[in-house]
This record gives C-alpha cells, sequence and structure tokens, in this order.
C-alpha cells in the first residue's frame, strides 16, 4: 500500500495551500449539552459516552476520555483523497504545513483550539503546570477564553477564577485539602471569586490555576494537550467521579500523597494574585497597520508565546488581503464569501473550517464576503508565529 505520503502529495500540491476540514466532535460524560453547537437534538446525545459538548478545531490532539473512538478529537482533511487525520498531515509533510523553518523547530503545530458548549458551568478544576505534566508523559495546558457575539450567554455566565487573595498564606493553603477528601459538595466554590462572562471579552488562564468556566459559547484555544484534575465533587445536581481528581496523578502518588498532592499542583501566587483580573482579563486589541478599506483584525487570546490569535472583520460586500507569519487554521464564525477562492459559511459545520498552510498564509490571501453582514473569522497560531503580539500588561 502506498503510505499517506506518497498518496496525499498530489492532492496537496492541488489545494494550494488551503484544506477544509471535517469538524471533530468530542463527547463528555460530566456535564449536560449546552446544545449551541449546529446539531440536531438527537445528535447530541452519544450514549455511554455521554453528550456532545466541544467541537475541536484544527487538532492533532486526542481527546482523554473514558470511553470513545480511538480518533475523539482529532481533525480529519476533508478531500477526496485518503482518510486523512490533520496528525497524519502534519507528521508525513511538516515543512508543506508548517515551513522548512518552523518545522525544523517545532515538532508540530503545538496548540489546540475548541468550541466548548455546556448547560451547565463546568466543575472548579485544575491542569497541571510541566513538572507535575511530566510525571505521566502528558504536557501543562496553559489556555485562553473568547465570548463571541451573538450568542446566548447560557444562565451561569460567569466563571470562578483563581482562589480569594487570603488564601495566598502558606499557612492557609490547605483550606481546600477537606473538600477533596470528602468529596461530597460544592461548598469549594466559596474561596474563589467569580467574573462576569460578556460577549467580546476573554480571559488567559495558565496551568497551576484554578477555574470554573460560565455557561458562555466559549472559543478556546491552549496547548496541545487534554489533561486536568478535578476540585469539586458536586456539580449540576450530581457528585463527579473521584478519578477525575486523580486523573493524571500516578498511582504511586495517589497512595504515598493522597488529595494532599494535588495542593501542590496550585501556583498560588497566581490563583491569590489580588489583580488577577487585571493581569488576566483581555479584550480584542487592534492589530496595527492591518486596517484596509474592506475590514480589520484585532489580536484574541492574549498573555502567551504558547499561542494566539487574530479576528478578521472582512465587511459586507469588501475583500481583504490578508498577511501573515506562519501556519493557521481559521474559523468562519459569521458570514459568508470565499477565501482565495475557496467558499466559506459561518455556522455551517464542513464549510467554516480550514487549514491556511505557511507558504499560503506568508503570502497575501484574499478573503471575500458576499453576503449582508460582516463577515467573522477567527484565527488559530501556535507558539512563536505572532511573537509581536502584545501582552496584557501592554493593553492595560
Amino acid at each position: 500500500m502506498r503510505s499517506i505520503r506518497d498518496s496525499t502529495l498530489d492532492l496537496l500540491k492541488g489545494s494550494e495551500g488551503l484544506l477544509r476540514l471535517k469538524p471533530a466532535w468530542v463527547a463528555r460524560d460530566w456535564l449536560p449539552p449546552g446544545r449551541r453547537l449546529g446539531l440536531s437534538d438527537e445528535e447530541y446525545d452519544v450514549g455511554e459516552r455521554g453528550y456532545i459538548c466541544e467541537r475541536w478545531l484544527g487538532s492533532t490532539t486526542h481527546a482523554d476520555n473514558r470511553t470513545g473512538p480511538v480518533d475523539e478529537g482529532l481533525s480529519y482533511i476533508d478531500w477526496d483523497g485518503p482518510e486523512t487525520t490533520l496528525a497524519e498531515l502534519v507528521r508525513e509533510h511538516p515543512s508543506w504545513v508548517m515551513g522548512d523553518v518552523y518545522a525544523r523547530t517545532h515538532d508540530g503545530l503545538g496548540r489546540l483550539a475548541k468550541i466548548f458548549d455546556f448547560e451547565e458551568r463546568i466543575p472548579y478544576h485544575i491542569h497541571p503546570r510541566e513538572e507535575h505534566a511530566r510525571l505521566v508523559g502528558r504536557k501543562s495546558k496553559d489556555e485562553a477564553y473568547y465570548f463571541p457575539p451573538g450568542t446566548d450567554m447560557g444562565k451561569h455566565p460567569e466563571t470562578f477564577l483563581g482562589v480569594h487573595p487570603y488564601l495566598g498564606a502558606a499557612s492557609r493553603r490547605e483550606v481546600l485539602l477537606p473538600y477533596l477528601v470528602a468529596w461530597d459538595d460544592d461548598r469549594i466554590l466559596q474561596h474563589a471569586p467569580a467574573y462576569q462572562q460578556l460577549p467580546e471579552h476573554g480571559f488567559f488562564v495558565p496551568s497551576g490555576v484554578l477555574h470554573a468556566p460560565g455557561t458562555a459559547l466559549t472559543i478556546e484555544l491552549q496547548e496541545d494537550s487534554d489533561t486536568l484534575a478535578m476540585f469539586q465533587a458536586l456539580n449540576a445536581g450530581q457528585i463527579i467521579s473521584k478519578d477525575l481528581l486523580f486523573k493524571d496523578v500516578p498511582d504511586d502518588y495517589r497512595t504515598r500523597y493522597g488529595e494532599r498532592f494535588l495542593l501542590e499542583w496550585v501556583d498560588w501566587p497566581a490563583n491569590a494574585d489580588p489583580y488577577f483580573y487585571e493581569n488576566h482579563h483581555f479584550t480584542p486589541a487592534p492589530v496595527v497597520g492591518s486596517q484596509q478599506p474592506g475590514g480589520e483584525e484585532h489580536w484574541l487570546f492574549l498573555g502567551t508565546q504558547k499561542f494566539s490569535g487574530k479576528k478578521l472583520t472582512v465587511y459586507a460586500g469588501k475583500t481583504y488581503l490578508s498577511l501573515d507569519k506562519g501556519v493557521y487554521v481559521l474559523l468562519v464564525w459569521q458570514g459568508r464569501g470565499t477565501i482565495g477562492g475557496l467558499p466559506v459559511e459561518g455556522r455551517r459545520p464542513g464549510w467554516d473550517e480550514v487549514l491556511v498552510t505557511h507558504e499560503r498564509a506568508t503570502c497575501p490571501l484574499e478573503f471575500e464576503n458576499s453576503g449582508d453582514e460582516d463577515m467573522l473569522v477567527i484565527k488559530f497560531f501556535g507558539p512563536d508565529i505572532n511573537t509581536d503580539a502584545p501582552s496584557i500588561a501592554e493593553l492595560l
């Protein structure tokens, strides 16, 4: 049989650097879905796997669920060629996808974009920092959220982030331990401040920071990892399996240290920062020099060089020439038109997600809006591409 490399090369050359991606639906079994992903009602229920609550975008990351298909979370190329995941394409043709220079210094796209859509607030949880993730062969998971306009915010549009500043003192850090041991209620939330989710706003949440995202439909960009520890036992009227507290803890650490080991995951100075909101909140920031008669760009997902994003607005009936520094995946959130001649349409899975290779991204690429409303496009970049993206501190 011909290899992926041999059988896809001609198709890649004919794609002109633009490849449609099939939607990657991901189920979760610990919360009900918000039903805002564009599926029919019956499609959300996937039996013992739970409900479709997330759509992963341009994903080369496997969803680490208890049950599910071996390719859950992986994006597939939408073409007439052999069935191929984006992960396989990157592995077999790294220079074609990422460019020669970037491919020599990066072993993949290095980020994961998703839309998550829950009816109830996500339980208070944490992602391990690098030193703890390495213990189970995983990566850290810094992440950032953007709340897009024009969607139902749900019944709990507020996010718990960090802990109250008084817990920053070393003598008070074990206040959270009894809730982890008892594992029978949601009172741990009394130790965290909550912030309202607003359209066109977002937060940067680094690994080691406790958080409980609210019910707003959320576009997220993060490191390419699916690792966590739940800290909240009771959520949406049900007790969550305690296995999710220890999901990414080595068995011998669980045996020796029990629940206390999870307190080591917490970056206490970051969580107890009295200026947490100011240091982690962002709104779209204009990209200097991006304004054209046909549209403009804004920075999204600020706070790190591990990933970055942009929102491109193409005005109704106009065109915009885009020029970027490297490979990205895009999501057409609103509107319809063409990208480099490829027809696209927002809110239409299968027509709204495109891989733009390095070579195509670094040459002028025409976005044409053929509708009567603004076309909104979200671009997702991996590490070290947009080194000129501003920090949150620079925008204060």
